[in-house]
């Protein structure tokens, strides 16, 4: 079976990459701007009090809405992927996605109390599934199979992910400590509504990518599917009016739906008419790294959930005098991201075919996460606001390091291990393991304490060690049946 060839708009280029990586750098800059914006607040708006503007829940039942809720996004990629494969094509569902996302955030700012939540959470789900699992297989449809350049365009595009991941917090943060979190919301959703605009003003820069629709669904099965769809609508209400799902069972009952979800998945694209044999062996080699990278983001989306709790309670943010709010734990991070992001992009573009295999790469990654949690061990001892914010933040260095390696590399590798016929599917299934870690991170959360913290960091770190080693020790069979993909 022939490769697909480019669909970049010939004789343009950006540092040497195709001209269509500025659009989607620039929309996926806002849709994280605005996603990151509002969920590191989110934790914060569900358990603070009402006095302070908050919606009073539980701590620990708050966190762990957020690590599902989180989940919950990653899971609706697969929607998304399914939506650009079958109906409109991948560049369309960017464009509406991004629409939906903005409908969230404007419910999110306008409408108060759970209602607000509800319906403004859905939305953003959606919408960034949408949005989220197409811009990136878009990007990797401007690449032929096999060019080196890919990893190098994929961690420039991962630069604009952190520059809008480093933004958003930093505005919502001030925005909802001076007018409240309603404000904050609504920046979250002017960002993305920019994004919209610089998207559909240099639209013309993808050329033909995404136009096209894989996988047409036919006119016959459309009465089915609408049929499918107000079943699902139904159960989904049932469960909830019965209290079948509850806030506090929510990250079981989305973990269990993400791992059934990835096993359907994986079934399918191992035994569909459609893949071919050298397809279905780079299905088999994309196993171990889903894995791996479930447990990077096990890990890393703690940030938003662990890390949120231990910024607000634990950590001092007084700066020359004043004190930072603590949402800007989500900022720290995204600062190493954007000065080092261009180092390795520059990095795996000199080194070409010399660089280290992906497996060896998501190995590392994984480990460097383990030993980023076993630096949080020295200061479990402290009490109160004790942690300094400048060792945090050099923690947050290694936390960098483990994403470059793991994280963009893994959308790239996505794309060129996808099937032909299943490419937006096959980045929705690479967005199951972020939602399933980021889940599990809800999940952990609940065994986190002040009392636990040398526990809790010890062994979430010896365990992630120790996956990442498992990893490498599979990494020679792992590249063998990528087939020629490195």
């Amino acid at each position: 079976m022939a490769e697909a060839p480019s669909t970049a708009v010939p004789g343009r280029t950006f540092f040497g990459h195709p001209i269509g990586l500025v659009n989607l750098f620039g929309v996926e800059l806002w849709e994280r701007f605005s996603f990151y914006g509002m969920l590191t607040i989110l934790g914060y708006y569900l358990y603070y009090e009402t006095t302070d503007g908050g919606l009073g829940l539980d701590q620990d039942a708050a966190v762990g809405l957020v690590g599902a809720y989180g989940g919950l996004v990653y899971l609706c990629t697969v929607l998304g992927g399914w939506v650009s494969d079958r109906l409109i094509g991948m560049e369309r569902t960017v464009f509406y996605g991004g629409v939906v996302v903005m409908a969230g955030h404007i419910a999110l700012a306008l409408i108060p109390g759970l209602a607000g939540v509800g319906i403004g959470l859905v939305l953003v789900a959606l919408g960034s599934g949408a949005l989220k699992s197409n811009a990136s297989a878009l990007l990797g449809t401007l690449y032929p199979k096999g060019d080196a350049r890919v990893d190098g365009g994929f961690t420039l595009f991962y630069l604009g992910i952190n520059l809008g991941a480093f933004v958003g917090p930093l505005l919502t943060g001030l925005l909802q400590e001076e007018w409240g979190f309603h404000a904050g919301f609504g920046a979250a959703a002017v960002g993305m509504a920019l994004g919209l605009i610089q998207y559909v003003v240099f639209r013309r820069n993808l050329g033909t990518a995404g136009r096209d629709v894989p996988d047409p669904l036919p006119r016959r099965a459309l009465g089915p599917l609408v049929g499918v769809l107000l079943v699902a609508i139904l159960v989904i209400v049932g469960v909830l009016v019965t209290g079948l799902v509850t806030i506090g069972n929510l990250p079981d009952v989305t973990t269990a739906l993400i791992v059934v979800a990835a096993l359907v998945y994986f079934a399918v694209l191992l035994t569909h008419r459609r893949v071919t044999a050298v397809e279905r062996s780079r299905v088999w080699a994309f196993v171990p790294l889903f894995v791996a990278n479930v447990v990077f983001w096990a890990l890393f989306q703690q940030i938003f959930t662990v890390l949120a709790v231990y910024s607000d309670e634990r950590m001092n943010w007084n700066i020359f005098g004043w004190t930072a709010p603590s949402n800007w734990i989500g900022s720290v991070e995204p600062v190493w991201i954007i000065a080092l992001s261009p180092l390795f992009a520059l990095l795996w573009t000199k080194m070409g075919d010399r660089a280290p295999s992906t497996p060896r790469k998501f190995a590392f990654g994984v480990m460097g996460m383990g030993a980023a949690f076993l630096l949080f061990v020295p200061m479990a001892g402290t009490t109160g606001k004790a942690v300094p914010a400048l060792a945090v933040l050099f923690i947050m260095a290694v936390f960098a390091v483990s994403e470059l390696l793991i994280s963009p590399i893994g959308l790239a590798v996505t794309t060129q291990l996808a099937p032909e016929h299943f490419r937006a599917q096959m980045m929705a299934l690479y967005f199951l393991s972020v939602a399933l870690g980021t889940t599990l991170s809800g999940v952990l959360a609940r065994f986190y304490s002040a009392d636990a913290e040398f526990a809790y960091f010890g062994i979430t770190g010896l365990v992630a060690i120790a996956a990442g080693v498992v990893i490498a020790a599979l990494s020679s069979w792992i590249t063998r049946y990528m087939s020629g993909v490195h």
